[in-house]
């Protein structure tokens, strides 16, 4: 059984798990409703694994920060994306300029690079948007923008962030954008029949 859950279906997954192809036998999955977050990982190789609860909805923001300090501590042979997770904590702790000027540090020395480095700022802009700092988060987003203008994704998030702060047109011109760039975007479908339903 454990074979066939884990047997690749599609892209970094298999049947009910994710998977990463930089840490072999790895598999887990996440959840969340209002107020509380989840995280399973496992690695069907060693046998270990964690979960991490959160009374909280920024909890996976730091679940990649556990997990690398709990396989350090126990030796596990595990990569779990470098010092994305950091970027978070140093918002929260010293700012966004902080933050942006490690992230900055960071690439230049060559540690984030392609999509760690767009998903880094990503995981930064929603951590901030997720705590109520959405002109951080703004900020954080139209740098991804800037820095990644091919990538759908980085477009559907700053149109969120648009949505959220209640600027109903730059969501819409950013949800198009994103739409255009990856027409089976069906988030940016959706958001964008929210936005222009008739209040």
């Amino acid at each position: 059984m454990t074979e066939q859950m884990l047997m690749p279906v599609m892209e970094g997954a298999g049947l009910g798990f994710f998977m990463e192809k930089q840490n072999p036998g790895q598999f887990g999955h996440n959840g969340a409703d209002e107020g509380f977050q989840a995280l399973l990982e496992m690695n069907s190789e060693s046998g270990k694994g964690l979960v991490i609860m959160a009374n909280s909805d920024n909890g996976l923001a730091v679940a990649s920060f556990v997990l690398q300090r709990v396989a350090k501590e126990y030796a596990w042979n595990y990569k779990f994306g470098g010092e994305m997770p950091a970027l978070v904590i140093i918002a929260r702790a010293r700012g966004t300029q902080a933050a942006l000027d490690q992230y900055a540090k960071l690439k230049s020395a060559g540690e984030l690079q392609g999509e760690h480095a767009e998903g880094a700022l990503n995981q930064l802009g929603y951590s901030l948007l997720y705590s109520g700092h959405e002109k951080d988060a703004i900020r954080v987003f139209q740098q991804n923008v800037q820095e990644y203008p091919h990538s759908a994704n980085v477009y559907d998030s700053l149109g969120e962030a648009y949505m959220k702060a209640g600027e109903k047109d730059l969501a819409v011109a950013n949800y198009e954008k994103s739409l255009q760039l990856d027409p089976k975007n069906q988030n940016a479908v959706e958001q964008l029949k929210k936005l222009r339903m008739p209040k």
